[in-house]
């Protein structure tokens, strides 16, 4: 067998390129395999330089290494393979694994270089890295996706929650304003019915001063009844979304003085209303019947529960952007404990248990100022009364 053609043979058939060069990095050999790889014929790279097949800066820095190899003798890149750049014929580059070998003969050294081609290695690893960049983003964006309906999810829940609670707190008011209503019209109506029994004997004795007093007796009592059933329609008008707010410049110290005087018509024995207005005008934008009916409601309920011989405070007062209106009693007046509870729907004092509808009133003033963009708050001393104020803004 002759060795040196079966090697011959081996080499030319190898399916990775093999390459000799001297100790000068010439080009002695290279197979076919290589010749592929790099574009070249063979007379094009066999006498030149090796570095015409590698790209910068291993291009300009070649011919050092081997210097520095016979110089030091210290192997940097002999027995050890690594991945390189190529540069084929036509200028481009392409990835491949380098292993060299030291071959000594007759006192010559030439050194072997076998060139396994990375390419279809490294585009599918690209395709891999492209494809899990690309499921990473759908993962990331499906997250997100998810995160939106659960986020959406939460807020239906919160708004069926809050629709649900809002219905649930409407049955229990309507519920209360049944029980409320049975009980206060109750007392009204048997009023009525008293006052016009003793009515006809009046007549028939002509007793005038007892007629006009069971006379007034009825009409309160009327004004009462009117008053509680105003109070739920309103409610009504209210939660259902039919009440439309109207914004115009009213003139609030006459509509304030217009209140006074229907209000003192209903007013108690010696009950009178005083009513004052600070400020260098008296015109502010305002919904008219949304602030009249609150107004009202707040002096009716004062009238209602503060006994005779009293006064009932009735203010205004507009500054440059800013609306004040302030409503005081001297009735029973709330615990500090409890006023917190008692700006919350369906909460009344422990000391007014006897009071059945201050709540009602108090809710519906609240919803007729938010219609409006303003606000109530109130303070209260036992023993000394209540103030509600109602405050705007321009």
């Amino acid at each position: 067998m002759n060795t040196a053609k079966l090697l011959s043979s081996i080499i030319e058939t190898a399916i990775d390129g093999i390459i000799t060069i001297d100790s000068f990095g010439i080009v002695e050999t290279i197979n076919p395999a290589a010749l592929k790889l790099f574009g070249y014929e063979a007379d094009e790279v066999i006498g030149q330089n090796i570095k015409i097949l590698m790209p910068e800066p291993d291009r300009s820095r070649h011919d050092m290494y081997i210097q520095n190899y016979q110089k030091t003798g210290v192997k940097k890149i002999i027995g050890i393979g690594r991945e390189v750049l190529g540069r084929k014929k036509d200028g481009t580059t392409f990835p491949f694994r380098l292993a060299v070998s030291e071959v000594v003969y007759d006192n010559f050294s030439i050194f072997a270089g076998f060139i396994h081609d990375l390419s279809k290695e490294k585009k599918v690893e690209e395709d891999l890295f492209r494809h899990l960049e690309e499921l990473e983003n759908t993962v990331e964006n499906r997250t997100k996706d998810l995160r939106k309906s659960v986020q959406e999810l939460e807020q239906a829940k919160i708004e069926v929650s809050n629709s649900l609670m809002k219905e649930i707190e409407l049955n229990q008011l309507k519920s209360r304003f049944v029980s409320m209503a049975s009980h206060e019209f109750r007392t009204p109506l048997s009023a009525v019915q008293l006052s016009a029994s003793l009515i006809e004997k009046y007549v028939q004795k002509e007793d005038t001063s007892n007629i006009l007093k069971h006379t007034y007796k009825i009409k309160n009592s009327v004004q009462l009844l009117n008053s509680i059933l105003s109070d739920f329609l309103n409610l009504e008008r209210l939660e259902s979304g039919k009440v439309a707010v109207n914004k115009e410049s009213v003139n609030l110290v006459s509509l304030a003085e217009e209140i006074t005087e229907e209000m003192q018509l209903i007013c108690k024995k010696n009950q009178h209303i005083l009513y004052q207005h600070t400020g260098s005008t008296g015109m502010f934008l305002l919904d008219i019947n949304l602030i009249k009916n609150a107004i009202i409601n707040l002096i009716s309920n004062a009238i209602k529960y503060s006994g005779e011989d009293s006064f009932i405070q009735f203010m205004t007062e507009i500054e440059d952007d800013s609306c004040t209106i302030m409503v005081s009693d001297n009735v029973i007046g709330i615990p500090k404990e409890e006023q917190i509870q008692y700006s919350e729907a369906f909460i009344r004092a422990n000391n007014k248990s006897n009071i059945q509808d201050t709540e009602l009133v108090i809710n519906i003033v609240k919803r007729y100022i938010s219609l409006m963009g303003g606000e109530v708050t109130f303070e209260s001393e036992v023993g000394k009364g209540t103030t509600v104020t109602l405050k705007f803004k321009q």
